[in-house]
């Protein structure tokens, strides 16, 4: 029987012979001969397993030699098919007839999960090597999640008739008036919830502060018409999945209440309407003291040992650009993050600097909602897709039926040049299923682009945080006219009583919205917790040297100082690594970082 004939037998065939031989070598400790394993323009990506870090090796020499120095350490062993994964799978990728498959395996540590792509030797199946390989911990020994056969019984609760119940227990855990916890994370999204989550189920103690007065705020407070702009399918929270009725594009005030649920079913420890007031850290003690102003205006000063910034990929500071002439405009200026809705500029004449997503969906619900001029200034040229089917094909793995889980552990073996090819084909397909709206936005003098690279939106996502749109009306609104756009590069100044062109035409108005974007989470850094410790992390987001986002999620050069972001199917893979790490700190398993 061939690769060809029996499709689900042929997968299984295919990686067990795989498994067998890999497995083997990693038993002998052989470097040379686990390398053998993988093409020889392979790649082999380690997300803490081996390394304690989040690692890229291309090709068989680069894999050979990591092995030198990995394999004594780290000791993987006890190689198997995974329990309770995605089946091996016969699919094609990039036109690449291949067999996708998970295994277990044990190191020193703890238990990993891998993943491999396999290329299918159509003479030799039993002899196809993996083009893509992932190996990452997904727990330590000895420190397992408390979940399915691990929960707790409750037997305690049903017992006791004279002591404290499972109410009153989690309202003294909250209060940490006998206590300070081990990790504080700053920031009550997504992230932090994610985070906070996982690090309980590791048996660490976490408390979140939120500056909002509730959980959710962050989304609620958000123009009135936002909507995520990916599927639902995509974007579960660990632990608690969306219920399968939900709409497959989620309202934010939805999502807000979900996630105050979440931390209500997770039993997060949440302190809400409480400000981070900055922290300083202790070299010698290796503590961080942190200073928190409850909501009563009470300050609270917390000795920790990890310090988690929680705020956005980006970050929570928005970016006010100097315009010529702003301070000059007699009319209100707000930046997107402060516009609620549409509803209160009725009549009004509106100019919104900015076109990426919040500028194009700001623009709309002005326009919508009955202003009497909506003008956009595109300070950029933008890459613009529709919302259906052309943004949602970057996620479209999450469609193929397998759980999330298992398509996170997918996404992440995705090496920077795989990547790159991926998304350049993607944005082929896109821009000839949008090439009509693409047309007619050129020809109303809206200017897109697609990166230098053609790689598209996501890229841009990935690189840089923002640049794109993901068309839910507005193109449609400027292409009909009804949206006015105005190139940056054409105005002259702001006036008091609009803007003034460079050839003498004004745009009046009554209101400026500024959608330009978030600075750096570098710059949040620096507000926080002062020059030194900014200057020592660096940049946030954008591709590092192994095609991981930069200081996201694992260990920064500030001792104890961590990073926790993303979109919400990010946050919920990359937690995991960041939870582990903390742990494992904890627990005096994580080795002393080699400083750069």
């Amino acid at each position: 029987m061939t690769v060809l004939d029996n499709p689900t037998l042929a997968a299984d065939e295919v990686f067990a012979a795989w498994l067998d031989e890999f497995g083997a070598a990693l038993e002998l400790a052989e470097p040379a001969r686990v390398a053998d394993c993988v093409l020889e323009n392979g790649y082999w990506r380690d997300m803490l397993a081996l390394t304690w870090g989040f690692n890229t090796y291309a090709g068989r020499a680069d894999i050979t030699a990591a092995l030198a120095a990995l394999l004594p350490e780290a000791l993987p062993k006890a190689v198997r098919a995974a329990k309770g994964r995605t089946a091996p799978r016969l699919l094609k990728r990039s036109g690449k007839r291949v067999v996708e498959a998970f295994f277990d395996f044990d190191t020193t540590a703890g238990r990993g999960t891998g993943f491999v792509r396999l290329l299918v030797d159509p003479v030799r199946p039993h002899r196809s090597r993996a083009w893509l390989l992932l190996t990452s911990l997904q727990e330590l020994h000895g420190f397992e999640e408390k979940i399915g056969d691990r929960r707790p019984t409750g037997v305690e609760y049903s017992e006791n008739f004279a002591g404290d119940n499972w109410l009153d227990q989690r309202v003294k855990e909250q209060a940490y008036t006998d206590r300070d916890p081990e990790v504080l994370v700053v920031g009550g999204g997504q992230a932090g919830l994610i985070l906070a989550a996982r690090l309980r189920q590791f048996g660490v103690d976490a408390l979140i502060v939120e500056k909002h007065g509730r959980i959710g705020d962050n989304w609620r407070t958000r123009y009135h018409s936002l909507t995520l702009h990916n599927e639902v399918w995509a974007n579960s929270l660990p632990y608690v999945p969306f219920p399968p009725t939900w709409p497959t594009f989620v309202p934010k005030d939805k999502l807000a209440g979900f996630l105050e649920a979440y931390a209500e079913f997770m039993e997060l420890n949440v302190w809400t309407g409480t400000e981070f007031a900055g922290a300083d850290y202790d070299d010698l003690a290796k503590l961080w003291t942190a200073r928190v102003t409850r909501a009563d205006g009470t300050l609270r000063v917390l000795r920790v040992p990890h310090l988690v910034l929680a705020t956005g990929s980006v970050s929570g500071v928005p970016n006010r650009p100097a315009l010529p002439g702003l301070d000059d405009f007699g009319g209100e200026v707000l930046h997107s993050s402060r516009f609620g809705s549409g509803v209160r500029y009725r009549g009004r004449r509106a100019i919104v600097v900015g076109t990426g997503n919040s500028g194009h969906d700001v623009a709309q619900e002005l326009q919508s909602n009955g202003a009497a001029q909506v003008t956009m200034v595109q300070r950029n040229p933008t890459c613009v897709v529709s919302l259906v089917p052309s943004g949602t094909l970057v996620y479209s793995l999450y469609s193929e039926g397998p759980p999330n889980e298992d398509i996170d552990l997918i996404t992440a073996a995705i090496p920077y040049p795989v990547l790159r090819d991926t998304y350049q084909w993607i944005t082929k397909t896109t821009c000839r299923l949008d090439n009509e709206l693409l047309d007619k936005l050129n020809a109303a003098g809206f200017e897109t682009d697609f990166e230098p690279d053609a790689t598209g939106f996501h890229m841009k996502y990935l690189r840089r945080g923002g640049g794109y749109y993901i068309n839910v009306g507005c193109s449609d609104l400027i292409t009909d006219g009804a949206i006015g756009v105005v190139q940056a590069r054409d105005i002259d100044r702001f006036t008091e009583g609009g803007l003034r062109l460079g050839d003498g035409r004004t745009v009046e108005a009554d209101l400026v919205v500024l959608a330009t974007g978030y600075q750096n989470q570098q710059e949040a850094i620096r507000r926080l917790l002062g020059d030194e410790v900014a200057d020592k992390v660096g940049p946030v987001w954008g591709f590092d040297e192994d095609g991981f986002m930069r200081n996201m999620w694992k260990r920064t050069a500030q001792d104890h100082f961590w990073i926790m972001g993303g979109a919400l199917n990010e946050s919920r893979l990359y937690s995991r690594a960041l939870a582990l790490q903390i742990k494992a700190e904890l627990e005096g398993l994580l080795p002393a970082q080699n400083p750069s």
